[in-house]
């Protein structure tokens, strides 16, 4: 056998093994790829008339949420501008439990209750990521296909290469006539269409890989000189437990983190599940992007700030290679390009679902067509 040959042997079982999952990935890829500016389009109940007055303090908010679900775990409350609600998460992995809470950040009125767990997106969601198969089940079989779909990419592409050059001119293009067939027109939308996006279609796959395996994110940091923690780390407090004073310091963090970052599109608190746990606040400093985010820890009795020896710390202090880790999200979604990457995310996901099916037409086609021939051999 050539190398060619099993080249090609390869990328066919390969794909049709995994082809059904690439299929779904990359169809509920398309339908996330727009997902804010959808909801954008029906959230107005998330926008407030602003009053010349204090807003709620996060221990209130949080006071007000628990009422609604005092048997659910708070996550974080969510400050934006003025205009804005106060939205304060829950979140439990077990039973999954993940819903919010929006509050006039003036009176305390609640205004909406959102379930992150329902309605089109989040089914989009499971079957983006977990194939809507139960989380243990469907996440590994997501996983460990996407890293196969890097090999057929890679194969592919192998596959794609002309024996001479004098043929790579109609390996670029699509060459059709009344007299083309269509196995020669699908043949041509699996080779062209796969080539013009196999490189954006791998950095698809590579950053989903990412978000699915830990040892892979830590190969990657580290081989671009990473010197951090890749995992999230929350520094516990630097003071000793009983100096809090009367009123609660955490009231005053959200004061006094707006005006240093009077520009800023949100901040995130999160309470601490301990004594010795610091706060942490995740402050947005870009709308629709992740990656330049600060992660700042505040002593939860003095409000002293802390350092994390992670990669998610302050965005000014990141390297190269934490930068290509915050990054990861943002790349995989297309954000980092604004609307016109977001745009070609979903044309690249949109294409990518194709090639499973023209693949399996191929792969029909030749086997139909060998059976065909013994038949008609038997019978002559």
């Amino acid at each position: 056998m050539t190398f060619k040959k099993f080249i090609f042997q390869l990328h066919k079982i390969l794909g049709l093994t995994t082809g059904v999952v690439v299929f779904i990935v990359a169809v509920t890829g398309c339908c996330w790829a727009f997902k804010d500016e959808i909801e954008g389009l029906y959230d107005d109940y998330k926008k407030v008339s602003p009053q010349n007055q204090p807003i709620l303090t996060p221990t209130k908010a949080k006071e007000l949420a628990t009422a609604i679900f005092p048997n659910n775990t708070v996550h974080g409350t969510l400050f934006k501008k003025k205009e804005d609600a106060i939205e304060v998460i829950f979140y439990d992995a077990e039973p999954e439990f993940y819903q919010s809470v929006f509050l006039d950040p003036y009176s305390g009125e609640v205004i909406q209750v959102d379930d992150h767990l329902s309605g089109f997106f989040a089914f989009i969601l499971k079957g983006h990521m977990r194939l809507w198969l139960p989380k243990a089940i469907g996440e590994q079989v997501v996983g460990v296909s996407i890293l196969i779909f890097i090999v057929i990419i890679i194969s592919g592409f192998i596959l794609w290469l002309p024996k001479k050059r004098k043929n790579l001119k109609q390996r670029l293009k699509f060459d059709w006539k009344k007299t083309t067939r269509w196995k020669r027109k699908n043949f041509d939308l699996h080779t062209v269409v796969g080539f013009y996006i196999c490189s954006l279609a791998l950095i698809l796959a590579f950053t989903g890989s990412m978000m699915s395996y830990n040892w892979l994110k830590y190969v990657v940091y580290k081989s671009t000189g990473g010197q951090k923690e890749v995992s999230f780390i929350i520094p516990e407090n630097v003071s000793e437990n009983g100096m809090r004073e009367t009123k609660i310091p955490m009231d005053y963090l959200i004061e006094k983190l707006s005006k240093e970052n009077p520009n800023a599109e949100s901040f995130e608190l999160h309470y601490p599940k301990t004594a010795d746990e610091s706060i942490y606040v995740e402050v947005s400093n870009s709308k629709g992007l992740y990656y330049d985010s600060d992660y700042r820890f505040f002593d939860q009795n003095t409000l002293e700030e802390i350092e994390t020896p992670s990669i998610y710390g302050k965005y000014e202090n990141a390297k190269v290679a934490d930068i290509i880790q915050r990054m990861n999200y943002d790349i995989h979604i297309g954000a980092i390009g604004g609307i016109a990457g977001k745009i070609i995310a979903f044309l690249v996901s949109l294409l990518t679902a194709s090639l499973p099916v023209t693949g399996v037409l191929l792969w029909y086609g030749r086997t139909y067509k060998k059976k065909k021939a013994l038949k008609s051999n038997k019978n002559a």
